[in-house]
This record gives C-alpha cells, sequence and structure tokens, in this order.
C-alpha cells in the first residue's frame, strides 16, 4: 500500500514540515501518479531544486547515501551486496542514488519479486558518465518511471496569483481576466531571486545564493560530472557567455566568439565538453525547436534556443542584480523570457504537454509553442512593454496564418506574456497575460 504525506494533498499553501516550510509543488501530484502505477521513480534535476524535499513527503523511509557517517559503509554494503540498502519502510527513497549505481539494478530485481507499485523513489542531480562495469544492466523500463524536476514556478512559489489557468485557457481563452501586483521591478527582482526552496522558503539572499550556486558548481561540480579535471575560469567564462546569448538560437561557434571578445579563448572541443558536462548537471536547458506542418515551404530552424534551468543562474553568471538590469531592459528582457520558459515548461508538462519554440527562415517566430498530448497547441511570446506587446501580438497573428490547419488544427489561443498587473484578452483575440497572474 502506498502511504502520503498530507502535504502531497495540500492546497495552494505551505505546510508545517518540522521547522521547514514546505511549498506544495506540481510535482507532488506527478510523484504520486507515477508511484501509483510504477514500482519506483526516479526524480532527476537541478541540486538543490527540492526533489528531496518532495520524495520525502510521499516516502516512509529514506536512505541518505551521501551521509558522511554512513558513506564507506553504503558504498561497501552497494559493491557486496546493495539489496541490503533497499530494507525499510515503503515507499523507501534513496537519495543521490548514482553514488552506487549498484542500486539501480538491485530497485529494478526487487520490483520484479515484489510487484505491485510505489515501492521506491529515487533521487539525482546529476546525469553521471559511469564507467562499463558500474552501468546498470537494464534500463529499467516498465518498472522505474523517470520523472524531472526545477526550480519552482511562480505559481509554486506563491508569487503568482494563478488568477489565469493555463489548463482552461487551452479549453476557453476567454477566461485570461486576472489582476496582480507585477511591474517590470518585481520582474527584475524575481530574476535574480531565482525558484531555489531554501530562498523561497527560507528567506534568503537569493542573488548572493545563485552566485555561490554558480561558483560551486565551477569550482566543484563540474570536475565530478565526469571525473575530468576542469578549469574553473573556463566555466565561469562559458556560464557568462551563454547567459549573454540567453533566449537566442546561438551556436557553440557563436558562444566561443562571446568568450574572445571579452579576453578569453576556449577551443571547440573545450567548450563541447563544458557544455556537455554543464548540462549533465541540469544547469543548462535548452528549448527545442517545433516543427509544424505549413502553408508555404518556409525553412524551420532545428536550432534550440539557450537557456539555463532558472534565469537567476543566467543573472548570477553575468554579475547581475535587480537595480542593473533596470538599466540594462535588452538582458532584462531575455532574462524575463528565460524566467517565463521556465514557468511554462513546469506548468505544460504538469498537464502532460511540451514546451518547444519556433523560427523560420522568413523571420517568423514564437518565444514558445505549448505542445499538448490531444494535439491542441498554443504560441506564445514575451515582451517587456506596450509597443512589445503590440509587435509580439502582430507577430503572433501573422504566424498563426502560415501554419497548416488542416493537419495541425486551429491555435487554442495566441498569447503575449508580459509584466503587466492585468490579464486580458485584446479585439484581435490575442491574451495578455502576466506572469504573475499564471497556473497551470
Amino acid at each position: 500500500m502506498i502511504k502520503f504525506c498530507t502535504a502531497a494533498i495540500q492546497e495552494q499553501k505551505g505546510v508545517q514540515v518540522a521547522d521547514f516550510r514546505y511549498y506544495h509543488r506540481l510535482a507532488d501530484e506527478e510523484l504520486e501518479q507515477r508511484l501509483s502505477r510504477s514500482g519506483a521513480v526516479v526524480i532527476r534535476g537541478a541540486k538543490w531544486c527540492g526533489k528531496t524535499e518532495t520524495a520525502l513527503q510521499h516516502s516512509s523511509s529514506v536512505l541518505y547515501l551521501q551521509d558522511p557517517d554512513e558513506y564507506e559503509n553504503n558504498m561497501l554494503t552497494a559493491q557486496t551486496k546493495p539489496s541490503l540498502l533497499l530494507r525499510g519502510d515503503q515507499p523507501r527513497l534513496i537519495d543521490e542514488w548514482q553514488d552506487a549505481p549498484q542500486i539501480w539494478d538491485a530497485v529494478r530485481f526487487a520490483i520484479d519479486k515484489e510487484h505491485g507499485f510505489g515501492h521506491y523513489i529515487l533521487t539525482g542531480s546529476v546525469s553521471k558518465e559511469l564507467e562499463l562495469s558500474e552501468r546498470p544492466r537494464h534500463s529499467g523500463t516498465g518498472r522505474i518511471s523517470p520523472m524531472t524536476m526545477r526550480p519552482m514556478s511562480l505559481w509554486e512559489s506563491l508569487d503568482s496569483n494563478g488568477s489565469v489557468s493555463l489548463r482552461a485557457l487551452f479549453d476557453n481563452p476567454q477566461d485570461a481576466g486576472g489582476t496582480c501586483s507585477c511591474d517590470v521591478e518585481r520582474i527584475a527582482y524575481l530574476v535574480c531571486r531565482g525558484g531555489w526552496p531554501e530562498v523561497v522558503a527560507g528567506g534568503l539572499d537569493g542573488i548572493a545564493t545563485s552566485r555561490d550556486y554558480v561558483k560551486s558548481i565551477a569550482y566543484e561540480d563540474i570536475s565530478r560530472v565526469d571525473g575530468v579535471q576542469r578549469n574553473p575560469e573556463c566555466a565561469l567564462l562559458l556560464m557568462a557567455a551563454y547567459a549573454r546569448c540567453l533566449s537566442t538560437q546561438a551556436d557553440l561557434a557563436t558562444i566561443r566568439k562571446n568568450i574572445k571578445a571579452r579576453q578569453g579563448e576556449l577551443s571547440r572541443n573545450t567548450v563541447s565538453a563544458y557544455v556537455a558536462s554543464l548540462r549533465k548537471l541540469y544547469v543548462f536547458e535548452d528549448l527545442p525547436a517545433w516543427k509544424p506542418s505549413l502553408r508555404d515551404k518556409t525553412r524551420v530552424t532545428a536550432t534550440p534556443k539557450r537557456h539555463f534551468v532558472d534565469p537567476s543562474l543566467a543573472a548570477a553568471a553575468l554579475g547581475a542584480t535587480p537595480d542593473m538590469l533596470l538599466r540594462d531592459m535588452p538582458t532584462l528582457g531575455m532574462l524575463f523570457e528565460s524566467l517565463c520558459v521556465r514557468d511554462l515548461r513546469i506548468y505544460a508538462e504538469s498537464l502532460g504537454g511540451s514546451l518547444y519554440h519556433y523560427h523560420d527562415d522568413a523571420g517568423r517566430e514564437a518565444d514558445a509553442v505549448i505542445a499538448m498530448p490531444d494535439g491542441r497547441w498554443a504560441l506564445v511570446e514575451m515582451k517587456m512593454g506596450h509597443a512589445g506587446v503590440e509587435e509580439g501580438a502582430e507577430g503572433l497573428l501573422g504566424l498563426a496564418e502560415k501554419i497548416d490547419v488542416t493537419v495541425m488544427g486551429e491555435p487554442s489561443f495566441l498569447a503575449v506574456m508580459a509584466p503587466t498587473a492585468y490579464s486580458h484578452q485584446r479585439d484581435d483575440g490575442v491574451l495578455v497575460v502576466s506572469p504573475a497572474c499564471l497556473k497551470a
């Protein structure tokens, strides 16, 4: 029988877990659903995004593999008889399982013997390159269900009032009405603070915390992910260059030129290797391209857009503060787009959908395309001011006319996301939505 903590079914409010306030996550419902149909669930995502704390809400026992008092014993047990580490009340949480990759096959084998669902939860913040001898012999397909967690969306951190529901917009776009206390100054703050649960719940200095996070990645984690010693200064240079290319389709050659222009030079192989390592650490999370059926023969790009898993890491890599961003609107605009992409990813995936971007050689684009599993889709642009909203609406209407609706169907809605206090539907049918009004 699966046992869940009551925090997993709370409404949008925090509940007390010891002295720490647990904020309800959209991942709570997803984890509950996956446990009800799979023997185990593996939760992946960036360090510090809340994987362990969320998993604890659904667990009856826990094994912390990185516990310094037990680490050597845990590693020895994993090498000799990993099934011993699985003993405990179920669902049993095994935190940072990749430190002892033998556990994967042990879990898979245990599920085959025990049958049923909801036995184990595995969490991991590093997609490690394992030695051939360490690699699991089985994929876990049909037994271990994978899910991804990210830092908190504005809805989860209570910075959105949720007056506009993404789910409802697909059914009735006229439901876009909502008000909130959102402006450019607030967006600059939220971009730099980020969606890190400890920052949100603990009242920490988000700017300092994100800068420490970036330095920790550069000086420690990037060399641990695959056992290759990497230069931390090069890692910092690369993350800053990536941040300067945020929300664009810059290729790695462009990122290299960006580094060289600032008195640094990295080879193509070095840039590729560092980018790959930062993806394994879930620091970078690019947005893939959408390829619809069009009315004409326009070529659609397949190049992804560059994004960090959280805009605060991009801001930290640039050394930006809210005040600095308010004096640099183009940079704030790129970071605002990345914040919206983070939230839309979380909301769309909680509904079973996926997020993409669109760009073609005729210059038509959509910063985000929400594709639902039933075939419905919507186009979204992110803009900072009134003039930008007008430009975004015009572009979306033009793009929608070029998509072959006999194949793709009509778009459920077109929307421009902006830091506005009012969310509404314009006379031309395009929605204007504030991220501080939106929820799944």
